[in-house]
């Protein structure tokens, strides 16, 4: 039996897979402006008309990134919302899925940053969708949980509407800033030991802005 090459129709899950992967790092590093679908190509070991073949045009290829990257994180938190946990383990424990999500795919803080730039821009054509299809979703589940708490009086009274965006900058922005991070510690703050201490710090940096009474041993964030 003849194997297919990775680079013809015979493989198309391979193939595809492989177009997204090298589109990730292209468009992390170049943005879409400077994104290439020739390097992209290239990095895929694929001809270029296969690509076209599963993506129509740049535009196309680069929706399905934003589709992976905000797919992958939906798969990753949506057990949080599901388990009928108590409102601050569904905070917690949301906040370690999402941050165990980026840490495992850290070029992906620069994708979202660059859209949100270019949507600043006026220029893009996939927020729009993006917004509808996974933040208003995720919006409405933490604001639930944390209304929830509120009720309870666990929580503090806080605006969903500012407490969701802060709490999910103090998850990313780490791995945004980690260049920063590095020429000011001297050390690789991506290796192991430093993820490790900057999940444990989110963690208690949320349950401190959020619970009443983050300081007793009983409500200590899990690790």
């Amino acid at each position: 039996m003849v194997r297919s090459r990775l680079g013809s129709r015979g493989r198309p899950e391979q193939s595809r897979s492989a177009i997204l992967k090298a589109a990730v790092i292209e468009f992390a590093r170049e943005g879409v402006a400077g994104a290439r679908t020739d390097a992209i190509a290239r990095a895929a070991r694929v001809n270029k008309a296969l690509l076209y073949y599963y993506f129509k045009d740049k535009e196309a290829l680069y929706g399905a990134v934003l589709d992976q990257v905000f797919g992958g994180l939906t798969l990753a938190v949506q057990p949080c919302f599901s388990l009928n946990l108590p409102p601050r383990e569904t905070i917690l424990a949301y906040a370690r899925a999402h941050f165990d999500y980026i840490a495992s795919h850290p070029l992906y803080p620069r994708i979202v940053q660059a859209e949100m730039m270019r949507a600043q821009r006026g220029s893009s054509a996939q927020l729009q969708r993006i917004v509808k299809q996974y933040f208003q979703p995720l919006f409405r589940h933490l604001s639930q949980a944390l209304k929830e708490g509120i009720a309870a009086g666990e929580f503090r009274a806080v605006d969903p509407l500012q407490f969701v965006p802060s709490m999910i900058s103090v998850i990313v922005f780490y791995f945004i800033n980690a260049p920063v991070m590095r020429l000011m510690s001297g050390a690789d703050p991506m290796d192991a030991e430093h993820v490790a201490a900057r999940r444990a710090a989110v963690l208690d940096f949320i349950s401190a802005a959020l619970f009443h009474h983050p300081d007793k041993k009983s409500e200590a964030p899990r690790k």
